[in-house]
């Protein structure tokens, strides 16, 4: 197996994962990459993409398939649930698990409404050895029955590390202030970036009035070596 689509089972029926294995025999350090607003697009793919040249399992779960296939995609985000988001992570890494693949440690990264799942799973799922925020706002706000993610930080056991833009509204300077002053309440390990003369989905190169070259750049190569540390040398939980 290289790179591609696969269907999975979930317990909301099946499920499609944008899949990178490497080649070589398992077992593999793997990403998670969670989807920003407009799913597992161009932008989602070709993070998968260079996690996998890195020598990552990476894969990227496609979390509206609950939904009709005729809902706009800017009224996705609200329909989506706390609960099946992390379900559905849970579902994602034990594919991973699977002989056939063969993972050793895990971590996960999200953008946008991603990165706001990053933190919703890192309090949730205790076998996350890693975890990257880019840009994840409405931090404050529940989707579903469960607590909203700001709630449940208490729950992440693993390393943080954040990338965000000054000129960003959601999550503002002023929201990335108060989630970091609770983890560190908290004593949770974080690193927090912020990126000056920069907005939201600095990521996204489809979006060019938003993406910002030095703050991509910048936030990719201290993920990797963030991932580096956790992941392919295993320190540091």
């Amino acid at each position: 197996m290289t790179i591609g689509w696969e269907t999975i089972p979930t317990d909301g029926g099946s499920m499609r994962i944008y899949l990178g294995v490497p080649e070589r025999p398992g077992p593999h350090p793997g990403v998670i990459v969670l989807q920003h607003r407009d799913a597992v697009d161009e932008s989602i793919q070709d993070m998968v993409n260079r996690f996998y040249r890195e020598g990552y399992v990476a894969a990227a779960p496609e979390l509206y398939y609950r939904q009709p296939a005729d809902v706009e995609m800017a009224k996705r985000p609200g329909l989506l649930k706390d609960a099946e988001i992390i379900a559905d992570v849970q579902a994602t890494i034990a594919r991973l698990k699977k002989p056939d693949i063969g993972l050793s440690h895990i971590g996960v990264v999200g953008f946008c409404m991603g990165g706001r799942a990053s933190f919703l799973v890192a309090s949730a799922i205790s076998e996350l050895d890693a975890a990257v925020v880019c840009y994840g706002g409405s931090m404050m706000v529940a989707r579903g029955d469960t607590p909203a993610p700001f709630e449940r930080l208490s729950g992440i056991q693993c390393p943080v590390i954040g990338f965000f833009g000054a000129d960003d509204p959601n999550p503002s300077p002023a929201d990335v202030a108060k989630i970091s002053a609770e983890l560190t309440r908290l004593g949770k390990w974080h690193e927090f970036h912020t990126y000056r003369d920069t907005g939201h989905a600095f990521h996204n190169f489809r979006e060019k009035d938003r993406y910002r070259e030095r703050a991509a750049r910048g936030s990719w190569h201290e993920m990797l070596a963030f991932f580096s540390q956790h992941l392919k040398r295993g320190n540091g939980r």
